[in-house]
């Protein structure tokens, strides 16, 4: 969108050069989670929402599961095309990515397998650059990222976890290409990870010296720089996060 408003044409024309920069700032706001956009050049549209059930951790599972909210029951759908537990999932438009984990013979993977809700089908990505298990996965600004988690130790089948992973990457769908991006501060696995005003923050996990970390890091794109600008109110890892409007809510976990 920020290439049409650098068009000739477009910035010839005072209505649709206007018509144009107030787009760009709908969709800032809607990608700064910074609440409903209240234009008048902007039409509400219907939107769908939709809950899946993936995988599991004390198991291999191929299983995946819509929650159908109105008929209230669970749905069966397309299994996953290889069995895993451990590993993180995310939502990038209409598809669904899962990263890495622990295959079926227990060693860590790089694969990147892909469920398009739409066609509901399966396909494969590229594959990570670090196989990785127990991380965080989040999206920011349409592309996909994946922090910290555990690698296998060298040499060792099944696999044996090694010390937390400060490395993230960050995967584009449009060129189908992971690159790695400025390291964690700390090395975490098993943190909540999520996006919110166009940033990504990790909360809490266990440490490179098997502690829970009560720290927040927090990374910015512009600068490809991480920070850690809080301190969580007690020591976290196995939790949950999510955004709503202006909030980031941390669920559940291991907190003893």
């Amino acid at each position: 969108m920020e290439n049409v408003a650098m068009e000739e044409l477009i910035i010839k024309q005072k209505k649709s050069k206007e018509l144009v920069e107030e787009a760009i700032r709908c969709k800032l706001k809607i990608l700064q989670n910074d609440g409903v956009v209240t234009s008048l050049c902007a039409n509400p549209r219907k939107t769908g929402h939709a809950l899946f059930l993936l995988g599991g951790q004390t198991f291999m599972c191929d299983k995946l599961y819509l929650v159908d909210q109105k008929a209230k029951e669970i749905i069966p759908k397309a299994n996953i095309p290889s069995p895993r537990k451990e590993f993180s999932a995310c939502a990038i438009g209409c598809k669904v990515y899962i990263t890495g984990g622990r295959g079926s013979e227990n060693g860590v993977s790089k694969d990147v397998w892909v469920y398009d809700t739409l066609h509901e089908e399966w396909s494969k990505a590229a594959p990570m650059l670090v196989a990785r298990f127990g991380h965080g996965s989040a999206e920011l600004k349409h592309c996909l990222y994946v922090v910290g988690g555990h690698t296998a130790a060298t040499g060792c089948l099944p696999a044996s976890p090694s010390v937390s992973l400060k490395q993230v990457e960050q995967y584009d769908p449009v060129t189908n290409k992971w690159t790695m991006v400025a390291p964690l501060r700390e090395g975490v696995s098993n943190a909540a990870v999520v996006s919110a005003k166009l940033k990504l923050f990790a909360f809490g996990g266990t440490s490179v010296s098997h502690d829970k970390l009560p720290k927040v890091q927090c990374y910015d794109p512009s600068e490809n720089r991480w920070s850690v600008p809080a301190t969580c109110p007690q020591p976290w890892r196995y939790t949950a996060a999510a955004v709503l409007g202006t909030q980031i809510f941390i669920m559940g976990g291991d907190t003893e």
